[in-house]
């Protein structure tokens, strides 16, 4: 009797001691495991290895159990895993006690019906994630990372729900241009072959400038990732060249898109503005540029985007938030007549027929996650209030909300042309701006306007005017 009791006691050690390793403190209301509602990825590393870098890769093997579901495919085998490399990633969510990872195959492998592709990453998931992805896809940007909900088991460990969501690379199923060698010296092949992001950690391969008298600009290169010192100089010279011109004092110059895709930046800016993402301009701030001719810096893809769901009552890179941030380049650029016209223009293609496509995804991808994200939020100690419903309610308000204000103040350039009063007929409804952009108010007709507006010059129906 007692060898039996002594083997049950190692027996139940053992097994909560496999849900506390690789650092990860485990629930204090006992053992979760996955629900089984959605695939479940199985990792385990070498030797039951712990994560513990964020650029040093460890060798692991993964599997993927379908749980199920006929539309998914196997990968692998509890038997016969796949081989992979593995190591964390991120910067603030690097030091939650949930970890994201970045997981790099041995061969180029579809997951979950995703293109082709040896490097993945796993994100904690949010709500956010996945408005804005969907967001970035309806409003045709080059290209937008998908995701796939999985809960994932690693060394044995239950740690959660997660987005396996393909990351940002040079490669024909995502950011699809030329792609420039490292260290490469033929000055013809330089200009093009880029991604950089626009960043606010310091961290390798970046150069910075200066952006102006009260910041740099510090960008991070991605591909190439070894510069040889022709290739520096270039990138360094580029975005000093078009720095300088974003901030030209003339802000009728059409210098600046000589070098930018106006119309991905619209994009871009209005993908930031729907989501009220404070991160937009300084963090995860993506550009890329193809080496064909007559190619542009193009804006995004878009990443991790973050929803801060308040009261608008402004742009958002105008906005405070609880952290510092420095809005790069946008300030300038949202003063240029040629974005804010690109910025209407990319919005009445979206609005409002493609936008309440929307709400309908938000529920579709998320309500279904329910069981899962409950065993996450125990397996964590997160709020269990904040369930698959709650989220989605969340968000789809959040994002209406941003709609309806953004909508009302569309941006207007103070330097567009001033257009004769009688170009607006007496009974057209319109809607008045001061020069700043913000909404002075809407009138049935031009009539009304003039009673009540003092003398002055106003944008009305997207011209600049002047009422006497």
């Amino acid at each position: 009797m007692l060898r039996l009791f002594s083997i049950i006691i190692l027996l139940t050690s053992y097994i909560f001691s496999s849900y506390a390793i690789n650092g990860a403190e485990h629930s204090t209301k006992g053992v979760v495991n996955y629900s089984g509602t959605i695939p479940v990825l199985f990792i385990d590393t070498e030797n039951n290895t712990p994560i513990t870098s964020k650029t040093q890769y460890i060798s692991a093997s993964l599997w993927l159990d379908p749980m199920g579901n006929d539309e998914i495919e196997a990968v692998g085998t509890r038997t016969e895993p796949l081989a992979l490399q593995i190591r964390g990633r991120g910067h603030s969510s690097w030091n939650s006690p949930k970890k994201p990872y970045k997981l790099k195959l041995s061969s180029k492998t579809s997951l979950m019906g995703m293109p082709k592709n040896k490097h993945w990453a796993l994100l904690k998931p949010s709500e956010s994630i996945v408005a804005g992805l969907q967001l970035g896809k309806l409003m045709n940007m080059a290209w937008t990372p998908d995701f796939r909900p999985v809960e994932v088991v690693l060394n044995g460990n239950y740690i959660g729900l997660y987005f396996l969501t393909e990351t940002i690379r040079i490669d024909k199923n995502r950011v699809n241009i030329y792609e420039q060698n490292d260290g490469e010296t033929d000055p013809e092949l330089i200009k093009g072959g880029w991604l950089v992001e626009v960043d606010n950690y310091h961290d390798d391969c970046q150069i910075i400038i200066r952006e102006n008298v009260n910041w740099n600009l510090t960008l991070k290169y991605h591909s190439p990732e070894v510069l040889s010192s022709i290739q520096s100089q270039w990138l360094s010279n580029e975005f000093r060249t078009i720095n300088s011109a974003i901030y030209s004092t003339d802000k009728t110059s059409t210098e600046w898109e000589k070098y930018i895709d106006v119309e991905s930046m619209a994009k871009y800016f209005i993908i930031q503005e729907v989501m009220d993402n404070p991160d937009g301009f300084h963090g995860s701030f993506y550009l890329h540029k193809d080496l064909q001719e007559g190619s542009k810096w193009v804006a995004g893809p878009i990443w991790d985007p973050l929803c801060y769901n308040r009261e608008k009552t402004d742009y958002t890179f105008k906005m405070k938030v609880h952290y510092g941030f420095t809005p790069h380049w946008i300030g300038e650029i949202i003063q240029y007549d040629s974005f804010c016209q690109a910025v209407s223009k990319a919005w009445e293609e979206i609005y409002p027929t493609k936008l309440s496509l929307l709400y309908e995804y938000i529920d579709h991808t998320i309500l279904p996650l329910g069981p899962a994200w409950s065993n996450d939020s125990e397996r964590w100690n997160e709020d269990a209030s904040r369930t698959a419903e709650f989220r989605a309610r969340n968000i789809k308000y959040g994002i209406e909300r941003n709609i309806e204000w953004f909508d009302s103040n569309l941006p207007i350039s103070p330097h567009s042309s001033v257009h004769a009063i009688s170009s607006i007929e007496n009974d057209e409804q319109v809607k008045v701006y001061n020069l700043q952009g913000m909404t002075i108010g809407k009138f049935n007709t031009l009539e009304d306007a003039r009673s009540v507006l003092k003398t002055g010059i106003y944008i009305v129906n997207g011209k600049k005017i002047k009422l006497n």
